[in-house]
């Protein structure tokens, strides 16, 4: 048997393109001792990994030509060189774009599929759904009453804050990229407006949907949406700042509204979720729970092959995904 996975063959510039990876086979690994074969059934694709195809410094390793994508997967141990994991065991791990990886038992986490399907531990209640709960709850720390607005609304990671800060008690509007979506985390999620920010008459929107300001903003987006955002922070007002995906493809937006920040006495805060590890298990225990009472709703956009990987995250990119973009291994 031959293995596959996908290499960086080309370091984008501006827009990522699908012929800035490649489809390759590999001979098939075999685990070492203290070691595990995975056999991937579903591959997670986030933004995170634009930054990491840069040249840019970055919180850490980049990929380079001719490495292996990052990312995370769940799979199937279907080897075990290790005492911590069985054949059959479903399991979470970053090994990358591939079909088959061999990974470190202690990189490894085993995962209970019975209560909640699988690929949902790459999105509500993986990496994104830990980011959620962390930025909102840690760092913003809504309180009742207040207004929570968070961008990429509809997305892996928005879609959770939205639904969490409604459960603090907090009025939230959420923006978006496009009526469907908009409908989607209004209608099914629970949020108490939407902008669509495509919309010609979004600046008037936001002044209608926000006439107290905003007390804690969960930033995804970075550039123009940003900016209009940070101009109607409150007194004391929170940011966590999360993402900036919108200035992946493109040299970064001149901010003008950075003023706020002093005038308003914002405290701002990036975050990268992974700097706090120990604080996973007990974060994904609570989002089990309320996903499994109904309390966390989420959505997944699906593709199906390794090798649609590629053109799946240039949608990504593109805002084309709606909800958790994965892709279906087998």
């Amino acid at each position: 048997m031959q293995n596959k996975l996908v290499r960086l063959a080309s370091r984008p510039t501006g827009w990522v393109r699908a012929d800035n990876f490649e489809l390759v086979e590999a001979p098939m690994p075999a685990p070492l001792e203290g070691e595990v074969l995975i056999q991937n059934d579903w591959l997670s694709l986030d933004p995170y990994m634009r930054s990491r195809i840069s040249d840019a410094k970055s919180y850490a390793k980049g990929v380079n030509p001719g490495d292996v994508m990052v990312g995370g997967a769940v799979g199937t141990v279907v080897e075990s060189r290790s005492s911590a994991f069985a054949v059959g065991d479903t399991v979470l791990a970053a090994s990358g774009w591939r079909l088959y990886a061999t990974m470190p038992a202690q990189a490894v986490t085993k995962i209970d599929a019975s209560r909640v399907r699988a690929s949902a531990y790459l999105g509500v209640l993986g990496m994104p759904g830990i980011t959620a709960w962390t930025g909102l709850i840690d760092i913003c720390q809504p309180k009742l009453g207040e207004t929570v607005v968070v961008d990429a609304a509809s997305g892996a990671v928005g879609s959770v804050v939205g639904q969490l800060a409604k459960q603090v008690g907090c009025r939230v509007v959420g923006v978006a990229g496009g009526r469907a979506k908009c409908e989607y985390v209004v209608n099914e999620l629970g949020f108490d407006a939407c902008v669509d920010h495509r919309a010609t008459d979004f600046h008037a929107q936001l002044d209608a949907l926000l006439p107290n300001g905003i007390d804690c903003l969960f930033e995804n987006v970075g550039g123009e949406i940003f900016e209009t955002l940070l101009a109607r922070m409150n007194v004391f007002s929170r940011v966590a700042l999360c993402g900036m995906v919108s200035e992946f493809n493109r040299e970064p937006h001149a901010h003008r509204t950075l003023r706020s920040i002093l005038i308003n006495r914002i405290r701002v805060q990036g975050f990268i979720v992974s700097d706090k590890l120990d604080t996973w298990p007990a974060i994904r225990a609570q989002l089990i729970d309320r996903v499994v009472s109904g309390q966390l709703k989420f959505k997944e956009s699906v593709v199906e092959g390794l090798e649609t990987a590629p053109q799946a995250f240039v949608g990504l990119l593109r805002g084309e995904n709606f909800g958790k973009q994965l892709v279906k291994l087998r």
